[in-house]
């Protein structure tokens, strides 16, 4: 199966005080179409920045980014993106902040195939009954639904979704995690999330592209998901695979974020003791709370 994605040597750098500031540096990744992959890794190290440049919402220092077949230059709306934050209009209601990309981009449709293309998405969310209220009169978790639901009625060649859970509470996180898979599920659009959550990106994914840290940050390791689809969160959690998947993610995390890609990790053995005056900082796991990247940080030794 051919590439529908192609991200070649993608580097990203800002100037500062003493010379460019490389965030990412010669990032490559490929993904096939209907695939669903997720960008995991500490805070800092350029997820956000990968999806921004994909998204056209941050210019590409050098490299390229290809689109079936295309090469992208700018943000359009062959790219469907859910933001942490809705990002909706406020004197809007749920139905025509949909409806303002809908009207962008099937322009020549007749009016009344619009309308249902957005009342359709937002129902699928599970908004049928609210999609006429603003976003001050919805929850936070309904605001993201109607973020979700906008992104999927441009029937985008792409969705990006930028830790579109975080804002969440846990009961809330979960509730939507399902209603994206669902979604996701019915449309086989080919997607790119960034999350901190190790049992998020194995729940959603088919792969999980693994970060090194920043500055310079780069593809440390991918992980092959290989439940079957559809999925639902009982099944995969105690699927047979599922705590030697969590552990490699952790272990990554922990222990070779901090490689550069073309370093090869020291053999593995137990911590030394830390001196009594220099205090290190432990993963931290909390019962029944997701496993997130900020979690694992380490202080290096």
């Amino acid at each position: 199966m051919s590439d529908y994605v192609e991200l070649s040597n993608l580097t990203k750098g800002f100037p500062g005080s003493t010379g460019p500031v490389i965030i990412v540096r010669d990032f490559n990744l490929h993904i096939q179409r209907g695939e669903f992959v997720t960008l995991i890794g500490h805070s800092g190290c350029g997820k956000s920045t990968v999806l921004s440049m994909l998204a056209g919402l941050c210019p590409v220092t050098s490299g390229a980014i290809v689109l079936a077949g295309r090469e992208l230059t700018g943000p359009g709306p062959d790219r469907g993106v859910v933001f942490q934050s809705p990002s909706l209009l406020p004197w809007l209601t749920a139905f025509k902040n949909v409806m303002l990309g809908v009207d962008q981009v099937f322009f020549t449709a007749p009016r009344s195939e619009r309308a249902r293309i957005a009342e359709y998405y937002l129902s699928v969310v599970g908004l049928a009954d609210a999609m006429h209220k603003r976003p001050s009169e919805l929850s936070q978790g309904m605001r993201q639904r109607v973020g979700i639901a906008r992104a999927f009625a441009l029937s985008p060649k792409m969705l990006l979704l930028d830790e579109p859970f975080g804002m969440l509470d846990s009961l809330t996180r979960f509730e939507l995690q399902q209603v994206l898979v669902n979604l996701w599920s019915r449309n086989a659009v080919t997607a790119l999330m960034v999350t901190h959550d190790v049992d998020e990106a194995l729940f959603l994914s088919d792969r999980i592209v693994m970060m090194t840290n920043g500055p310079e940050a780069g593809v440390g390791d991918i992980l092959d998901v290989t439940f079957s689809r559809p999925r639902e969160r009982r099944a995969v959690i105690e699927h047979s695979d599922y705590q030697r998947l969590r552990d490699h993610l952790i272990d990554f995390l922990e222990t070779r974020a901090h490689l550069r890609p073309n370093q090869t990790p020291a053999p593995h053995r137990p911590p030394p003791s830390a001196p009594a005056s220099r205090p290190v900082n432990r993963p931290v796991v909390r019962p029944r709370e997701p496993l997130t990247a900020d979690v694992l940080a380490v202080t290096p030794g």
